[in-house]
């Protein structure tokens, strides 16, 4: 690109505009947008000067010119983080006014320096076309891998979960990529869809009908990323996944928010929003083009709050029920694949490639195929069940699928035998393990730290055998792996992945898992969110239940909303609930095998829990989950956790329960090894006598933003392995305890962008393998004792310090430096 043509055309003006916007909007940016405004507005006439000569330049000036260039476009790239950044979101905020800082004095220094020494002193010398680009840092960061590996070893190694999270990726990525290119048929059905969505303006609300399994939502998603739709919806797509008991007024105000960008600061937690408030507040607005998708709705009654009529907005419901035409404008009908498209992507799953391999039986493979029927995920999942299976295997599978009846409107029961099949063909812990899925509520993530601490305390394995069970199943497209991306590394905690799966696939875990009598199920499952515990558990509560799982989701529960209920044999407890007050169950108290409790609240606001003195009888309990829930006064706890080892904390609002000088949380919790928490609000500090914790291995305190300070005596944990310090950007120094960690070997401090350097003890933690420091702004310099960490191999940080660690790297055998990239993320806000 010329030189002219980029200062005279777009880049300069454009950041101006940016800037002028910034100066109204931010207030840590402000001072610095108006310093460039005025640096930028003062090289406007050499610009226009520089345009108007057509000479070139010398090579050297050339390139000062290309780097100054470069260093604009960085700018409006940033300038349009900036815009783009919630107030709320402080640590970005911090970091991207430091940013917009660097780029100030960048500018400035341009101008006072290079500018004056050589353009102004010879400005008939630039050229009008530029032969090269100097894109030196985006390249490098390109070629720096982050996240998960797939060497599988190693400090950055992923090692086997690393390698499904990426043959996951790579799978989905090919199944919607190949989805609407199998033939005619698919492509037809996403032709028609774009021409409802973009046809007559007085048509509003449409929809994508089929039958579960059929590719409903993967259409959708096709659709929201076609560059024609993009374009006439400028770009404002939203997708809203709504499931089967949706809080349809919260999702009503999620929606809102997203297509009028305006915050309902207003209208409390259950408050409704009265659609002539909306019809006002949208006519102030100019009516811009806005394509809302309502993914996964089940009855009419959720979808008519969810529908909003005001102008430019258009509504793609997907569902399998096929809605009145009172409600819909139009419907497209998915059809179920055709017999060569379903043949492809059956072979892709089960031979790894779109055809027959050599010398197998063709018979046999179109005999299964025709089986499936059709249905893109019964295709998927039996074609992975049966990939690298012996052609016996084969002929029973066609004979077990034959017996099954055909597939009609009404269903669902015979898709399910078909899935079965899968299920079936697994070996007994891994079966097991995928019916354990179903105790989770529908379309929503799982954490992967859940998970993995239900299977080794369900059923006598270790975390390594964990792992591997769901790599298999991850394989055979029975759950979905979703990493952020930072997951991926022998040190990542688990809640950074989590697994995901089809409601199809959830509905046959629980389909095989209430074969059984009521009271003699393994697992007691409630489907959806309801009101009320089932009426079927109600009726048998005069014998035990003998489930080793049990799973409630309701709304608020008082203790009059319980009845007694006697499980000898229970061994997780999982409570799903949406409100702002829970009253825990009372037969908690009589579960004496109890060995992990999930408490996941859905609310937008935290919850109070009553009824706490039941975990007096829990005696067995080693994990404990809390989401979103109000945590107060531990002082008040008398009884001892004796067996606990694992304490998460989620979203919690810690009401300052931390900061009181009497918790004793040795005495509370004598076995603890693992410590959590995550976006947690309301705490200044660490209890000292968490350093009393001598068999923790793990410390993680990520994303809270009131974090300032960390005992002092922290270097009197013994055991600690990992410590997680990551996004907390109050915290001004990490204590020089720290030294004394003789076992430490993951370092994490990453975001911390008030941390202003590392202590010069850290160089006795000789165990220490990985340090991630990303994001750290105000480290500028390193302790020489770095140089003493020979167990070191890892080491991700800023450009600030790369070359200093380059230093250290010379010194330290084995140790491998790389520069992170940089990744802002909140879609984990939406689950």
């Amino acid at each position: 690109m010329a030189v002219t043509d980029f200062f005279a055309g777009e880049i300069a003006t454009e950041l101006i505009k940016y800037l002028l916007s910034i100066v109204k909007k931010s207030t840590l940016c402000r001072s610095s947008a108006e310093n460039l405004i005025t640096s930028i507005n003062g090289l406007l006439p050499i610009i226009q000067e520089i345009k108007q000569t057509g000479v070139e330049l010398p090579q050297i000036r050339q390139n000062q010119i290309d780097d100054f260039s470069k260093l604009l476009r960085d700018g409006y790239e940033l300038a349009g983080k900036v815009l783009h950044s919630g107030r709320w979101n402080m640590y970005r905020n911090l970091q991207l006014a430091r940013k917009m800082e660097r780029l100030e004095k960048r500018v400035t220094r341009f101008m006072q320096v290079t500018m004056q020494a050589h353009v102004l002193a010879d400005v008939h010398h630039v050229r009008f076309n530029m032969e090269q680009r100097f894109d030196v840092l985006e390249h490098r960061l390109k070629a720096i891998k982050i996240g998960v590996d797939d060497s599988g070893g190693g400090a950055g190694g992923g090692g086997c979960l690393g390698e499904a999270v990426k043959r996951m990726e790579e799978d989905e990525k090919w199944f919607e990529d190949s989805f609407v290119n199998l033939g005619a048929g698919i492509e037809l059905g996403k032709t028609k869809v774009k021409a409802m969505l973009m046809g007559e303006q007085n048509r509003g609300v449409f929809e994508i009908c089929g039958i579960g399994g059929s590719g409903k939502t993967t259409l959708a998603k096709e659709i929201c990323k076609d560059d024609q739709v993009k374009s006439y919806f400028k770009d404002r797509i939203f997708f809203f996944t709504v499931s089967q008991s949706p809080n349809v007024e919260h999702l009503r105000k999620m929606i809102w928010e997203k297509i009028s960008g305006c915050n309902l600061h207003g209208y409390g937690y259950g408050e409704m929003l009265p659609q002539w408030n909306l019809q006002y507040q949208w006519n102030m607005k100019s009516a811009t083009p806005v394509l809302l998708i309502l993914d996964d709705v089940w009855s009419l009654s959720v979808l008519e709050p969810l529908i909003f009529k005001i102008p430019g907005c258009k509504i793609l419901v997907v569902s399998r029920i096929k809605f009145p035409p009172s409600i819909i404008d139009c419907i497209y009908d998915l059809e179920l694949l055709r017999e060569d498209e379903a043949m492809s992507l059956f072979c892709h799953f089960a031979f790894g490639h779109n055809s027959f391999p050599r010398g197998f039986n063709q018979k046999l493979v179109k005999e299964v195929v025709d089986e499936c029927e059709g249905l893109p995920l019964a295709l998927k999942v039996i074609g992975s069940s049966l990939k690298g299976k012996p052609e016996m295997f084969w002929t029973s599978a066609k004979n077990r699928l034959s017996r099954s009846q055909p597939v009609c409107e009404s269903h669902e029961l015979q898709l399910l035998e078909r899935m079965k099949l899968s299920i079936d063909c697994l070996p007994e812990k891994v079966r097991e393990c995928f019916l354990d899925l179903g105790a989770f509520p529908e379309d929503k993530r799982i954490p992967l730290d859940v998970l993995i601490n239900m299977w080794v305390e369900l059923h006598d394995i270790d975390e390594e055998e964990a792992f591997h069970i769901l790599v298999d199943l991850s394989d055979k497209n029975l759950l979905n792996l979703v990493k952020d991306a930072r997951a991926g590394d022998m040190y990542t905690s688990y809640y950074e992945i989590s697994v995901s799966q089809h409601d199809v696939l959830r509905d046959l875990a629980i389909h095989m898992s209430n074969r059984d009598e009521v009271n003699q199920r393994r697992r007691l499952v409630m489907p959806r969110r309801d009101t009320r515990l089932p009426k079927e558990w109600e009726r048998n509560v005069d014998e035990p239940f003998h489930a080793r799982v049990i799973s409630v989701h309701t709304d608020q529960m008082g203790e009059m909303d319980w009845f007694r209920m006697d499980c000898p044999k229970a061994e997780v407890v999982i409570l799903n609930f949406a409100s702002s007050e829970y009253f825990l169950p009372p037969f908690l108290e009589n579960i004496p095998k109890l060995r992990a409790l999930i408490i996941i609240n859905y609310s937008a606001s935290n919850a109070v829990l009553h009824n706490m003195s039941v975990f007096s009888r829990l005696t067995n309990l080693r994990s404990l989950w809390f989401e979103k829930i109000s945590v107060t006064h531990l002082s008040d706890s008398t009884n001892p956790l004796n067996n606990l080892r694992k304490i998460s904390l989620m979203l919690c609002d810690m009401k300052n329960s931390l900061d009181e000088s009497d918790i004793d949380l040795p005495g509370l919790f004598p076995q603890l090894s693992e410590f959590t928490m995550d976006h947690c609000i309301n705490f200044n500090k660490l209890p000292s006598s968490i350093c009393q914790l001598h068999k923790l291995k793990s410390l993680s305190i990520t994303n809270c933003d009131s974090l300032n300070e960390l005992p002092s005596d922290l270097g009197e944990l013994q055991a600690l392995q990992v410590l997680r310090i990551y996004a907390c950007p109050h915290l001004k120094r990490l204590p020089p305890g720290i030294g004394h960690l003789v076992k430490l070997k993951y370092l994490d401090i990453s975001q911390c962008v008030g941390l202003r350097c590392l202590p010069e003890a850290i160089g006795c933690c000789q165990n220490l393998e990985k340090i991630d420091m990303r994001e750290c702004p105000q480290i500028e310099s390193l302790p020489n004792a770095l140089t003493f960490l020979e167990s070191l191999r890892c080491v991700i940080c800023d450009d600030e310090v790369f070359c200093q660690w380059k230093d250290v790297e010379k010194a330290v055998p084995g140790l491998s430096v790389q520069v992170a990239e940089e990744c802002f993320t909140l879609d984990w806000l939406s689950q």
